[in-house]
């Protein structure tokens, strides 16, 4: 547990979240609109902690990664309410194989496309050359 000057030293305000994580305003506010961070209020001043920033990088995270909205909810309220995190370790790990199929999945129809584009562009250049 942090003892309270710890705590504040760890509070920040939105600008500074914001610059520290690369997003906009509009972005932390989005996420806090959806529930899954609850910055502190003094005023109309949001301020966050080291809690909710911690959380914002598990967002971003999860959203570089492919994951939607609900798959990143869920992951955040398994990890709030489960103390050993078994449940959430075996969520998530079924979550991120199916993630990895759909990637293959992707990069076969990718490749598909590419070899097919490849065989179009020599059949042109082709034609060209022959004039």
């Amino acid at each position: 547990m942090q003892n309270p000057g710890e705590e504040s030293t760890s509070l920040k305000g939105i600008q500074d979240v914001a610059a520290e994580l690369g997003v906009t305003h509009r972005t932390l506010r989005f996420y806090e609109d959806q529930g899954l961070i609850q910055p502190r209020r003094v005023g109309q001043t949001r301020i966050y902690s080291r809690r909710e920033v911690g959380r914002m990088q598990l967002i971003l995270r999860g959203k570089r990664l492919g994951f939607s909205i609900r798959d990143i909810r869920e992951f955040l309220d398994l990890y709030d309410t489960e103390p050993g995190h078994e449940g959430q370790t075996a969520h998530l790990l079924a979550r991120v194989r199916e993630r990895l199929e759909d990637l293959a999945q992707q990069r076969r129809a990718l490749d598909e496309t590419i070899a097919e584009l490849r065989q179009i562009e020599q059949e042109a250049a082709t034609h060209l050359a022959r004039g």
